[in-house]
Parts: structure tokens; sequence; C-alpha cells
């Protein structure tokens, strides 16, 4: 599903203080599956890994585990959680409850021509990364369409929020892609949710958001049928 290391997302992230940075690269390798779920991590290895000390990485796992996604067992070591359906669903519940807002809001405020075109273009070059196959690609843009709506009605306080609660939410939507829902109904979801807003039609922008963000759980029980290894009992 995916061949990123975890050097390429070390190198991708953002300059700045190395235990945030350990922490997001972490946390990105466990969304994406690089580290995979059940998978036992090693603090020296991490260490080595990325030429720092133990103690960020320590920190990082506390973080981690604080997060829901790593479980530190005594006597036996830190691993990566595996999916629990039900922190997913719950997820879905919170994050359907923030962008509901955060659309309705555009809706009804309005959003300046540059927002919609940004929002716009975002949705093209999803379009183009199909037939590309570049899923990766996909998953970035996808993650920015939504954090770039919530700035530009204002609110990106509440994607911050949102990203905080969303992990188990968004390792299904990476093994979705492209397992899941086909990505050409997901773009198109997307394109609904600017019209709405570019028609400032509060319903029909909270409409267009709940179908989207419900399409994952449409794709839940075949994801978990077809990855059994990668998910909680349930």
């Amino acid at each position: 599903m995916t061949t990123t290391t975890l050097h390429d997302l070390w190198n991708l992230s953002d300059a700045g203080h190395v235990r945030q940075r350990l922490y997001e690269v972490l946390r990105h390798a466990i969304i994406r599956l690089v580290l995979s779920p059940g998978q036992a991590l090693s603090e020296k290895e991490i260490a080595d890994t990325f030429d720092v000390s133990r103690q960020p990485v320590r920190e990082a796992f506390i973080r981690l585990s604080e997060a829901g996604l790593v479980e530190v067992r005594p006597q036996r070591g830190t691993f990566v959680v595996k999916i629990s359906p039900q922190a997913v669903y719950s997820a879905r519940f919170v994050r359907e409850a923030i962008e509901v807002a955060v659309a309705k809001s555009a809706a009804e405020n309005g959003l300046s021509s540059r927002g919609l075109d940004d929002l716009s273009e975002l949705v093209e070059r999803q379009r183009r990364t199909i037939d590309g196959g570049d899923y990766d690609r996909f998953y970035v843009l996808d993650e920015e369409f939504h954090q770039t709506l919530s700035r530009e009605a204002g609110h990106e306080s509440a994607w911050r929020f949102t990203e905080e609660v969303k992990a188990h939410f968004d390792r299904v939507r990476y093994i979705s892609v492209p397992d899941g829902t086909p990505l050409e109904t997901l773009v198109d979801q997307h394109a609904r949710i600017v019209e709405a807003i570019k028609n400032r039609d509060p319903d029909a922008a909270e409409r267009a958001v709940q179908a989207h963000l419900r399409e994952l759980l449409n794709s839940l029980p075949r994801l978990i049928e077809r990855f059994p290894e990668l998910f909680a009992n349930h």
C-alpha cells in the first residue's frame, strides 16, 4: 500500500524542533502504514535512524500513546496499535460535527474568490493524480483540501483540533486509497462541497460533507475483510 520510508517522511517534514518533528514523522509513518499495525518499535533503532538521542524518541512514544497510536507494554516494549473500528467510528463522528459546521459557515458567510479558486484547483489536481495512479499524492491533496477549507472559512483552529482526533480515521482513509470508494467519487464529492459553498447554500454544504465523510463507513467492512491483520478484534 505504500513504498514510503521513514527517511522519506523525515526529509519531507518541515525543519523545526527535533521533538515536534520526530513526533510528526512517526505519526505520519503510522497513518501511512510505514510503521505497520502490531509492529514493535525500538527506541534505539529509531534514535539511530534519525541520529538523535533516545530522549526525544521516548517523548514521541508518550505522545503517540496519548493519541492512541502506540501501546507501551511493560516488560515487552512499545507497539503500533492495530486499527480500532470503534475508534474510526468515533473519529468520524467528531470530524463530521466539526467539518459540517465549517462548511455551513463558509456557505453562510461566503469565501473569497481566491479561496474558492484554491479549492477548485485542489479538486482538479486530485483528478489529475487519478490517471497517474499517484495515491500518496491523492491523499496529501485530500488533506490539503480540508485544511484549506477550514483556513479560508476562518476556522483553522478547528482543523488543528480535528487533526488531533482523526488519526485512526486517517489510517483507514489511507488503506482505502485505492482499495475503497472509487477516487473519482471522492473528488466529485469535494466538487459538490465547493459548489454548495459557491452557491451560498449551507444545507447543501452540510449534505455534501456528510456524504463525503460517511463514504468511508461503506468501505470499512470490506477493508476489514481484506486486511484483517491491520485491525483489532471487532
